[in-house]
């Protein structure tokens, strides 16, 4: 019997690459190409600004995500990478952000999925293209990724 193999990751500077060309290519055509709806076994692609915890400047990223219950669902991945992603980080510090979608702007507050909702959607996850082989590039981070959750803030 052969043993399984550890998927595979792009190296970090393909990785970092490929996501500060899609924020370029969201820059250049006025965010008319790169962002998309979550459709069944693809997540979407959003834009999330946030705060930085230290410096107070806006920071932007964008992330695959898929919806749950009126709220967009997102990883705190990095790449993989063991350490949490920056955008995390400042959300943590500031849950207060905003997400860019196909449908428009709008405000969110951020939070993390813990026990069976986390369980549920990290199993929901599982169905979409876009994240890879979740459990075994989970594994080897060393820990387990949080799953953020964007709900939208109502407006008063």
């Amino acid at each position: 019997m052969t043993a399984s193999k550890s998927p595979t990751l792009p190296p970090r500077w393909f990785v970092r690459g490929a996501w500060a060309a899609h924020k370029l290519l969201l820059r250049v055509t006025s965010d008319r190409v790169g962002l998309r709806r979550p459709q069944p076994g693809r997540c979407g692609m959003l834009r999330l600004t946030t705060v930085g915890r230290r410096s107070g400047e806006r920071r932007a990223v964008v992330l695959c995500y898929i919806e749950d219950e009126g709220r967009l669902v997102t990883l705190a991945m990095n790449g993989w990478d063991r350490a949490d992603p920056a955008w995390w980080l400042n959300l943590r510090a500031n849950p207060s952000a905003t997400v860019d979608t196909v449908g428009g702007s709008r405000a969110v507050t951020a939070s993390q999925a813990s026990g069976d909702e986390r369980d549920r959607l990290w199993t929901a996850l599982h169905d979409y293209e876009g994240y890879g082989d979740l459990d075994a590039f989970s594994a080897r981070r060393g820990r387990e990724t949080a799953v953020v959750l964007l709900t939208p803030v109502a407006a008063s």
